[in-house]
């Protein structure tokens, strides 16, 4: 069988399973994705084995601190996505769910009701919690899944997938309603965007390169999961302390994940109160400082020119750059142009210009004095997501449970046709 032959062979199970998943009752998925859970926590010896395969290799091919670490499984984080799937069984199903409902003026009793997508494939890099994050929330709403995660953490993934499968067929999992791509041949990822007769819908979560691919490719919807590139804009009525506790919250906290900050904006009539506090306050946290040349002599000796690059650069590191605006219109400006429509934030005490920060920036989220942190799908309380959309189209911001259903029209009658009018 060659390996498009293979890959075609998982779409054609998963859409068999995809019938018999959209039939389960909530107690059902809830018993199973419980099951889950106590898989991973049963395996979790071999997990972690399998995890140190992936990072001595990682560590042999010389990959970045930052991919290392988000390739890192302990047992801290391996009772954390077990947890996650506990969460996502005790969250409220959508599947059944009543949109609306209506009679027309002849009698047809009209319905719109929740429903699964079908088929889902999910692409992703470096992360293996993903593999058990997009399992149990595309079977919590009926859907069936297959999954090619990076080469990076084969292992990994095959052993999270192995677990989720046999603890989950022993609570009455229909068979390939989750399925791991057994290859890591670049190949299968676009054998996969072309399977439009099994695969309804396709997430691509990684770098620009892999989301460019996946588009290019997919003969089916793609919902995007693109750059984060996060910005903070100091407004001219900020308060200043709250702008650098903001600022290192957002950079500093996880510099490695999307809704982290890329870029400082300041207005210059308070960039000499503000961003010699800020660089002191990151420089202690070994973040590399980068400006444009009205916010060098101010940021201190370490910090360097910034380039044009660096206005569009999702650094995913302790790096951050700074940039002094005349006005909250030229941030607006900036941050629509150079951003990429994921997390930004306004500090200031002028509700007015809050206001008009919110209305023109054209992100999935818009903070008012909040960190660009809480713009994930737990923090909103959708509980787990599969990652942050920055599509306008089918979802946007973070996707729950709810972005990974569709919807269909169920039409009662009593007898009506078409070539006889109402009375």
């Amino acid at each position: 069988m060659t390996l498009k032959e293979q890959v075609l062979h998982l779409g054609k199970q998963a859409r068999a399973a995809s019938y018999e998943l959209s039939q389960l009752t909530t107690e059902q998925k809830n018993t199973i994705l419980l099951a889950m859970a106590d898989g991973i926590d049963t395996q979790a010896t071999t997990i972690l084995d399998a995890n140190a395969i992936d990072l001595a290799a990682g560590r042999d091919k010389e990959l970045s601190p930052a991919m290392l670490d988000r390739l890192t499984l302990d047992k801290a984080r391996l009772a954390s996505v077990a947890d996650g799937i506990r969460q996502v069984a005790s969250l409220p199903d959508p599947i059944g769910e009543t949109l609306d409902h209506w009679t027309r003026p002849n009698g047809l009793d009209i319905e719109q009701r929740r429903v699964p997508i079908g088929v889902i494939g999910i692409i992703y890099e470096s992360r293996p919690n993903v593999t058990s994050d997009a399992a149990a929330l595309c079977f919590k709403t009926g859907n069936a899944t297959i999954l090619r995660g990076g080469s990076e953490a084969f292992h990994s993934n095959t052993a999270i997938a192995t677990a989720l499968q046999q603890s989950g067929s022993s609570a009455g999992l229909p068979d390939h309603s989750i399925q791991l791509i057994p290859s890591t041949d670049r190949e299968t990822v676009k054998h996969l965007a072309e399977m439009h007769q099994y695969l309804d819908l396709i997430i691509p979560r990684g770098g620009k390169g892999l989301i460019e691919t996946i588009v290019s490719l997919a003969r089916m919807p793609v919902i995007k999961h693109y750059d984060g590139i996060c910005h903070i804009y100091i407004d001219s009525a900020a308060a200043i302390d709250l702008a650098v506790a903001l600022t290192i919250d957002g950079k500093c906290q996880n510099p490695g994940v999307c809704n982290a900050l890329e870029t400082a904006l300041v207005h210059q009539d308070v960039a000499t109160a503000y961003l010699p506090a800020a660089a002191a306050a990151l420089r202690e946290r070994g973040v590399e400082l980068r400006g444009d040349n009205a916010s060098l002599s101010h940021l201190g000796e370490n910090a360097t020119p910034a380039t044009e690059d660096d206005w569009s650069t999702e650094y995913l590191e302790k790096i951050i750059s700074f940039k002094t605006v005349a006005s909250l219109a030229e941030a607006v400006s900036h941050i629509n142009e150079y951003g990429s429509h994921h997390s930004d934030l306004i500090v200031t005490t002028d509700e007015a210009a809050a206001t008009r920060f919110m209305n023109e920036i054209d992100s999935s989220g818009v903070f008012w004095n909040a960190s660009t942190r809480f713009n994930d799908g737990e923090e909103f309380g959708f509980g787990a997501e599969i990652g942050i959309s920055t599509d306008k189209l089918h979802a946007r911001g973070p996707m729950g449970l709810r972005e990974l259903t569709s919807y269909k029209y169920l039409i009662r009658g009593t007898g009506q046709l078409k070539s006889q009018p109402a009375k």
